[in-house]
């Protein structure tokens, strides 16, 4: 019972879809990449993200399989700065975007623009700009670690000693560099992982994608990607990234996209998609809520208070860009009436957005 209150790889053309071997697009000259140094921890400052200059534009692009539509009119924008989220159900057309990135596939229509430069124009647009990792991503069995490594940076143009060298700084930031000379065939799927992860940042590109990044890895180097996605992003690369963990999504990402069926279902920031600006819950251990006071907030629009669950959920004033201060005064007002409060959280949660844009998807069809 509630009560409510109101107050006024190297990029190809592969036509077939399915497990791609690792390659990365290629590393800008050096005036092009922000300064990095070893380590999993970077001091340089987060960039802002810069919605007018987008790293990635994908203007109504429509790809098909035959009589399947697997994306349809898609149209979405990563700007530079941003960790992007890429969410949906299995078979929502996320794969495919990527492919269509990187090059592994052609669109039926539309239009894709990496940096400003058509992708049409081939590797020529990605070499120096963009990294991927596959979802199903494989290594090459028979090839030791770091000659792999290597042969990918070699690719895109780093010299002898310059690609070891590079090969051997992400191998030492995903915690492989003790693999160098292991046959990649005798790697585990988390260790194949990460490597994976660290052939996609070769070269420092602009943009990098990465498609199930965590997906089969255990917490510690969940943890571990996690943070080297943050630093790399600290040094300047702009990151569109899938994953079914929307927990960490929701922590890692400024701006997500959510897609179904191959068409967008809505985006936003993140702050948008949760409410966590205009919607607060309050979790108490008391069986009422101050209403009256509760109402002569300035910052409170609606409220409800669910006794079952002692929850208090709180809708904000519209215009309010920055909640805490809200915050503060309702949970002032609570304990001047003698509520005890057991948590606060913002918004509603991806999870539950995501939830609820497939069940209104469902409900449609």
């Amino acid at each position: 019972m509630s009560t409510e209150t109101e107050n006024s790889m190297p990029a190809g053309t592969d036509e077939t879809p399915g497990n791609t071997e690792t390659a990365a697009a290629g590393a800008p000259s050096a005036a092009e990449v922000p300064g990095s140094d070893d380590g999993i921890i970077s001091t340089v400052a987060v960039p802002h993200r810069d919605a007018s200059n987008p790293v990635l534009e994908m203007r109504s692009v429509t790809r098909r399989y035959g009589k399947l539509t697997a994306l349809d009119s898609l149209t979405m924008t990563v700007a530079r700065g941003s960790i992007h989220g890429f969410i949906g159900p299995n078979g929502a057309g996320k794969t495919t975007a990527f492919s269509l990135v990187a090059g592994f596939l052609r669109p039926n229509s539309g239009d894709i623009l990496i940096c400003g430069r058509p992708a049409s124009e081939g590797v020529d647009c990605r070499r120096g700009i963009l990294g991927i990792l596959p979802q199903d991503a494989r290594l090459p069995a028979k090839d030791k670690v770091g000659e792999a490594l290597t042969f990918y940076a070699r690719l895109q143009g780093f010299s002898a000693a310059a690609a070891e060298a590079e090969a051997r700084k992400w191998l030492e930031r995903v915690g492989m560099i003790q693999s160098w000379d292991t046959r990649c065939g005798a790697l585990s799927h988390g260790m194949s992982k990460r490597v994976g992860i660290a052939q996609a940042f070769l070269g420092s590109p602009r943009l990098v994608l990465l498609d199930e990044p965590t997906a089969g890895i255990d917490p510690a180097n969940a943890h571990q990607i996690r943070e080297l996605i943050r630093t790399a992003h600290s040094e300047g690369a702009s990151i569109l990234v899938s994953s079914h963990n929307l927990a960490e999504l929701e922590a890692l990402c400024d701006y997500a996209t959510i897609l179904d069926h191959g068409k967008v279902q809505t985006q936003g920031t993140l702050a948008e998609l949760t409410s966590a600006s205009s919607e607060i819950r309050i979790q108490t251990a008391s069986d009422a809520v101050p209403e009256e006071a509760l109402a002569n907030l300035w910052a409170v629009r609606t409220f409800t208070f669910d006794k079952a669950s002692r929850t208090l959920t709180v809708t904000l004033t519209s215009g309010v860009t920055s909640p805490e201060p809200c915050i503060n005064e309702i949970l002032k007002t609570l304990i001047q009436h003698n509520v005890l409060i057991g948590g606060v959280s913002k918004g509603h949660g991806l999870e539950a957005k995501v939830i609820s844009l497939n069940s209104d998807s469902a409900a449609g069809e």
